[in-house]
């Protein structure tokens, strides 16, 4: 398995740098995939600095791009664009999840994950992590979810400035189109409780509780 001690053949890096035992063992990968307002952003970067271990999320627009010979990473922003908590937002989320990938641009996603699992412990937010990570040891796959009219209530707060109606609207057009997008790519449904090794509902626990569960149980990996 890619960074684990269950395949003995596997001791360099895709660079062919020697992977050591002690670095194996220490390595501890987080993916969180998340219902869009449930609050998997935010536990992701309180995660990463709870350990000491880098963020990926919108930084691995650079690394796909750098990737692929052939993207720029400009060429690859297109695909991903983000606005701020302004209005818009969701949509733009919208169209990004409906647009579909090149498989060159997949590809190049995929190979910058992996590169970045391959040489350090890290948090990573999104981008389909927790199935291109799959055959990975020492990853923890989390899937945070919440009842709907409390991500509406966060969501509200976040964008004040968005029509309740539409705001609606938009969480579950978005969470329809990453639901699609990941189907698309991976063969999966993404809220698939069988993909993960912990599922934590905020809206039920809290975000506070639902970064101890985290945090308890990357101590096992």
């Amino acid at each position: 398995m890619y960074g684990g001690h269950a395949s003995p053949a596997l001791r360099v890096r895709s660079d062919g740098a020697d992977i050591s035992q002690e670095e194996i063992y220490m390595r501890k990968i987080i993916t969180i995939s998340r219902q869009f307002g449930a609050g998997g952003g935010e536990l992701g970067r309180r995660v990463s600095h709870a350990l000491g271990i880098p963020l990926y999320n919108k930084d691995l627009i650079l690394r796909t791009a750098k990737a692929s010979a052939g993207l720029t990473p400009e060429q690859v922003r297109r695909w991903d664009e983000r606005v701020p908590t302004t209005f818009g937002f969701t949509q733009s989320l919208f169209d990004f999840y409906n647009r579909p990938l090149s498989d060159k641009l997949w590809e190049a996603q995929v190979k910058a994950i992996r590169e970045i699992a391959d040489h350090e412990s890290c948090v990573i937010v999104g981008r389909n992590a927790d199935f291109i990570l799959r055959e990975f040891d020492h990853c923890l796959r989390v899937f945070v979810h919440a009842d709907f009219e409390w991500r509406f209530e966060r969501m509200r707060q976040m964008m004040p400035d968005t029509e309740p109606e539409k705001l609606r609207t938009d969480i579950k057009n978005v969470d329809k189109a990453r639901s699609a997008y990941c189907t698309r790519y991976t063969g999966c449904h993404y809220a698939d409780a069988t993909h993960y090794d912990l599922t934590v509902c905020t809206s039920r626990l809290g975000l506070d509780f639902a970064l101890e569960e985290i945090l308890k149980a990357a101590e096992h990996i």
